[in-house]
């Protein structure tokens, strides 16, 4: 796993958290909480495709 991608990871489980903590009466709040989760996790499913490394093996058997 690349670094951006554990990056994005681990905030994406803080802003859930935040979320999740927040009284019920701030509700702006919790929904910019979602809503910044939710485009952590896309960055972090993009980051974990662009950084997947292939191995090649150029001796051919």
């Amino acid at each position: 796993m690349s670094k951006p991608a554990a990056l994005f990871i681990t905030l994406t489980l803080m802003l859930i958290s935040i979320d999740l903590l927040l009284p019920a009466n701030t509700e702006a709040l919790s929904y910019a909480a979602r809503i910044a989760g939710g485009v952590s996790f896309c960055a972090s499913v993009v980051a974990l495709m662009v950084g997947r490394r292939f191995k090649f093996d150029p001796v051919l058997r």
